[in-house]
């Protein structure tokens, strides 16, 4: 089945502009084109996309992108590089991930002082201003 570029954008829940972005930038290999050369995508090209967009999420840059797309099409043989572009991506995201939870836990444990302060079980005290308690 064949895909219109709007269509495609539905599929996979980017915008249009940006679509447009990265087949201009080279990021779509092989775009195919209508009897009105208007731009055309199939379900190999929706799911090729649909690995831009993770590779984006996941914080590769415009030109980490390129390297992979151009590993991507030498076959076979580079796939252990980009097994080790993918191992990099992820320790990325496990830090990432960390860190996340780490600020979750300072937030939970703010939001369980506010709640001691608010119900007299905790004195007020701010780092910001001095309390005058008498």
């Amino acid at each position: 089945m064949q895909y219109s570029m709007k269509q495609t954008c539905q599929k996979v829940g980017m915008t249009y502009e940006a679509l447009k972005f990265y087949c201009n930038q080279g990021l779509v290999p092989h775009v195919k084109r209508d009897k009105n050369n208007y731009r055309i995508f199939d379900e190999r090209d929706i799911e090729w996309i649909k690995g831009l967009i993770c590779l984006k999420r996941c914080g590769m840059s415009l030109e980490g992108m390129k390297r992979y797309l151009a590993l991507c099409l030498q076959g076979k043989s580079s796939i252990p590089e980009r097994k080790e572009i993918l191992q990099k991506q992820r320790e990325v995201l496990l830090k990432k991930m960390a860190d996340l939870q780490e600020d979750i836990a300072y937030i939970d444990r703010k939001q369980h002082y506010y709640d001691d302060v608010l119900t007299g079980k905790t004195r007020y005290i701010s780092n910001l201003i001095d309390i005058d308690e008498k």
